[in-house]
């Protein structure tokens, strides 16, 4: 039986680890930041599989690579609920507090957690719908803490392109969450 589970994991390894470092790749600053993820990603599975079946191995894989990567963003997130909040309203201020107190909860319980994971995926979301150029910008600035100088050096477009495109993001971000902050906090 344990060959039978190290062929399978050995077999989940060789049809998902390309396509599964390729999407990690893409949502993290280095290559190096997305071995270590991956790594991770690997090892629970390796730890579930001994334990209970998989029943969607793919989509379990992708979750759990999305939940590491968030991991790895935790630490950008009160400047980016700043940055996509932040405005003279007061009633701006009062969104964002009520954001981070759902983000950065003072307890870890499964609740905060599904509502964490809840925020992260409409942000994730959201950032999809985005022209790619905008995306890349956010992604850049906010979750790679990237300066626009580094940025404008990469690819050569000015750096008030840059400003702009990423004003945009931030603009149909904030409508998105804004949504989700409606529907979680006055429902």
């Amino acid at each position: 039986m344990p060959e039978d589970k190290n062929s399978h994991t050995l077999n989940t390894i060789k049809a998902y680890g390309k396509s599964l470092l390729a999407f990690i790749r893409k949502r993290v600053k280095n290559d190096a930041d997305a071995e270590d993820i991956l790594q991770d990603v690997w090892y629970q599975f390796s730890a579930v599989v001994n334990a209970e079946p998989i029943a969607e191995t793919g989509a379990w894989l992708y979750k759990v690579a999305r939940n590491k990567i968030t991991d790895k963003h935790k630490k950008k997130s009160e400047s980016l609920l700043s940055d996509l909040f932040g405005s003279d309203d007061e009633d701006d201020e009062s969104v964002t507090q009520d954001l981070e107190s759902i983000l950065l909860p003072d307890t870890n319980t499964p609740e905060n957690a599904y509502m964490n994971q809840l925020v992260w995926d409409e942000v994730f979301a959201a950032l999809d719908e985005l022209p790619e150029e905008q995306k890349q910008v956010f992604i850049w600035h906010e979750l790679d803490d990237m300066s626009f100088a580094e940025m404008t050096d990469l690819t050569g477009v000015p750096i008030q392109t840059l400003v702009s495109r990423k004003r945009y993001a931030v603009l149909h971000l904030r409508k998105r969450l804004k949504v989700l902050y409606d529907e979680i906090i006055k429902s």
